[in-house]
């Protein structure tokens, strides 16, 4: 019996320790369940708080951790003009400069056989799109020979410059002189600029934990020390710059290859930067932009909020729709170690002036008359006129004729001639001003010339860059004018090789 009670007391004793344990169990798991709620909310609300407060601070270091330099002065006021219609477009240039200044440059790479100051080792010329669906980014080979202005002079008439290379300009004169330069021999007017040394590049590869490369071939390179096997290779900061800016040990030692790697690089930059691993990550996106802002000098205007706009508005861009192309370029005759622009260079210059991408079509405006002060006197029919084509584009002065036919012109007929003037000249004998006054207002902005021989005909020599036909205040007929289908500057049939920032980088 004594078992028996025992047994049914510690029966008892059991139950109600069980049935204690599990209120304990439930009143513990519902406190773990509050705590990690807690622990949640308390996260969460301190998360935003380190945002929302931190993004200030953030911002305020980013922004203090750049060099801003005004180099208007030493550019010059003789600047491009936009052209009508692209004033939303933004053209970047980025330079990366082989100083050896400033604390840890002077432990990266090799001079490479130049010596006396900085040089800009790398040039990219960046256009974004005035609607920002595009952007292309154009690299100018470091041993290009350009004309330039004598010691940088930013008051220099063109006539006076003279062919230097393209990285001294940087090293005479620096970015602005660089600009100045660019601007002289593209048309193009440049909005901004940045320069990133050494130690910025090789931090900004190490915020982004590595860049993958490719290599076809193996590389030793006794300059920047990089040793390399063949294939693909995720490289630390260090190392990409030793590879970005290895260039005899690989392929035939020349520049041009160089720029090939650095373009697939800066692709496998612009897919690591874009992806997850960098956008959803706070603290490694904040090291990144630390590290770019760091070693970064620009204009006063190209401060961290017009960079934030302009990322912004960016934000759209397909890497699909970002080309990068290379100067078009070959020997310079004086210095086979040297290189010169091609004449299809225009083709690149021509497109981002009037905001198009390479291989599409451009917009063409529709040309007006040029203004008169005084009503044109002499109707189109009683007028002869000549049109001499010396542009070197077959067809120009027949497409010129119908133009002027349509509104009433009668008397013409057409030429070749062997040279020409640029654009387009108006010739008249006697006093036949009035009728060459009328005829040059059917080519805006033509030149009106007094000359002998000409009896009552109008001459009219249409030279590279002549202007489309356009319609007369007191034309005769109100058929529309003809479309143009021809251009009085020659297209270079050389196509222009591109690549997008999509493209395998061992491609």
């Amino acid at each position: 019996m004594d078992s028996d009670t025992r047994h049914s007391d510690g029966g008892a004793d059991t139950d109600t320790a069980a049935r204690e344990r599990e209120v304990t169990r439930r009143e513990l798991h519902g406190t773990v369940r509050r705590s990690w709620r807690r622990r949640l909310v308390i996260g969460l609300v301190t998360a935003l708080v380190l945002v929302v407060g931190g993004g200030a601070f953030a911002a305020w270091k980013l922004n203090g951790n750049i060099t801003k330099i005004d180099v208007s002065t030493a550019i010059g006021s003789d600047r491009p003009e936009e052209v009508a219609g692209t004033a939303d477009a933004v053209n970047l240039l980025l330079v990366g400069s082989d100083t050896r200044e400033g604390d840890g440059n002077d432990a990266y790479g090799d001079n490479d056989g130049t010596v006396g100051g900085a040089h800009s080792d790398t040039n990219l010329l960046v256009h974004v799109s005035a609607d920002r669906s595009w952007a292309t980014v154009v690299s100018i080979p470091r041993d290009s020979m350009t004309p330039a202005p004598p010691d940088c002079s930013p008051t220099a008439g063109k006539d006076s410059w003279r062919m230097r290379m393209w990285n001294q300009n940087y090293r005479i004169g620096g970015t602005g002189c660089l600009i100045r330069t660019l601007e002289g021999n593209t048309g193009l007017r440049i909005d901004h600029y940045a320069v990133v040394d050494f130690r910025g590049f090789k931090t900004m590869v190490d915020a982004l934990g590595g860049v993958e490369v490719c290599t076809s071939q193996a590389i030793s390179d006794k300059n920047t020390h990089l040793e390399l096997t063949a294939g693909r290779h995720t490289l630390d900061g260090r190392q990409a710059l030793q590879y970005v800016r290895a260039r005899k040990s690989i392929g035939d030692g020349s520049d041009l290859g160089r720029i090939q790697r650095q373009q697939a690089f800066l692709s496998s930059v612009m897919q690591e930067a874009t992806s997850t691993k960098l956008l959803f990550q706070p603290t490694k996106l904040f090291s990144f932009l630390d590290a770019a802002t760091t070693s970064l000098t620009t204009d006063p205007e190209f401060g961290l909020g017009t960079m934030q706009d302009l990322a912004s508005s960016v934000k759209g861009i397909g890497l699909d729709k970002i080309q990068f192309v290379t100067v078009p370029n070959e020997t310079y005759p004086l210095d086979t170690n040297r290189v010169q622009w091609k004449a299809s260079a225009t083709q690149i210059w021509t497109a981002l002036r009037e905001d198009h991408q390479l291989g599409t079509p451009g917009k063409t405006p529709t040309p007006t008359a040029t203004p008169s002060t005084e009503p044109l006197t002499s109707s189109p029919a009683d007028i002869k006129v000549t049109l001499v084509n010396s542009s070197g584009v077959p067809g120009l002065a027949r497409q010129a004729r119908d133009g002027l036919q349509v509104q009433g012109f009668a008397g013409i007929t057409t030429s070749n001639g062997s040279t020409g003037p640029t654009g387009a000249l108006v010739e008249y004998s006697g006093d036949h001003a009035e009728d060459a006054r009328t005829v040059a207002a059917a080519f805006p902005e033509a030149t009106v010339k007094k000359v002998s021989g000409l009896g009552s005909t109008v001459r009219v020599t249409l030279g590279k860059d002549a202007p489309d036909v356009v319609e007369l205040p007191n034309r005769l007929g109100t058929e529309p004018l003809p479309t143009p289908s021809i251009a009085a500057t020659p297209t270079p049939s050389e196509s222009i090789q591109t690549r997008t920032a999509t493209t395998d980088i061992c491609s």
